[in-house]
Order: C-alpha cells, then structure tokens, then sequence
C-alpha cells in the first residue's frame, strides 16, 4: 500500500469519526418541534413569543458551553419560566434533545 492510499484511509476514518456528531432523529425533531420551538423557535433563535419570556437562543455562548448534565437539569426541572418535562419526556427523549440544541447551536 502506498503512503497517498494510506494516507487517504487515514483521512477517511478520522473525517467519519469526527462527524458522526449527533443528528436528530425524525422523531427528536418533531418531538422539539411540538415541545420546544414555540418559545425557543424552530432554529434554535427563540421565537417572538419565547424572546418576551426569555427564552435563550441556542447559539448564544453562554447556553452552548452548558455542559449537557447542566442542560439535561434544566429540561428536567425547568429554570426561569421554563417548565419542568420530568414527568412529560423520557430520559431518552430528554437526552436526544440535548444533542438536537447543540446541533441547532452550531448552525448558525
């Protein structure tokens, strides 16, 4: 094997390694849809009404160098405003949206 295919392979698997962040499911996507993006707004800049509650928009530095437990809390028991989805999301569901906020977060 030559050092370019070698090389090339390298480049391949890091690349894919590196980009397998996070992407939402269809379901997760919905589930922000229905759950979220009213106040927080379907990309992640918070809506009309979400900006007179508050509502932080995602790609704000302070919200994304939360640390996914600190996130995790906050969809849990709500912070400010923002109600608590203990009893109303799975922890599966509630974990999935985090990564779905840091891709959002990015986007921008």
């Amino acid at each position: 094997m030559n050092k370019f295919y070698k090389l090339a392979i390298f480049v391949v698997v890091v690349g894919s390694l590196t980009s397998s962040a996070f992407s939402a499911s269809p379901e997760t996507q919905a589930l922000y849809k229905a759950k979220c993006s009213g106040c927080h707004g379907i990309d992640g800049n918070a809506s009309p009404t979400g900006k007179k509650l508050g509502a932080p928009d995602f790609t704000m530095p302070e919200v994304m160098k939360l640390t996914d437990s600190e996130l995790i809390d906050i969809i849990t028991n709500g912070k400010n405003k923002m109600l608590p989805y203990k009893e109303k999301l799975k922890e599966t569901e509630i974990k999935d949206l985090v990564g779905y906020l840091r891709e959002l977060g990015k986007k921008k």
